[in-house]
């Protein structure tokens, strides 16, 4: 899984993530970074997940929203 998403990307996606996980404070999205293993933490922690199906919707999440050529 890619762990990054370019600063000025992410700050796009946060509305989004925030959208689709509404227990994530825009503090939590901050704190991310774009980093898709962190933001997979937060969601297992607040969300009560195992860590494979935390990361599986954030790779859900990351291909729905990457940029289309």
């Amino acid at each position: 899984m890619n762990n990054d998403i370019a600063e000025g990307k992410w700050k796009q996606l946060m509305g989004k993530a925030k959208a689709a996980w509404g227990e994530l404070t825009d503090d939590d999205l901050v704190k991310a970074e774009g980093r898709a293993d962190r933001l997979a933490g937060m969601i297992q922690e607040r969300y009560g997940k195992t860590r494979d199906e935390a990361e599986l919707e954030v790779r859900r999440f990351m291909e729905a929203n990457r940029p289309r050529d």
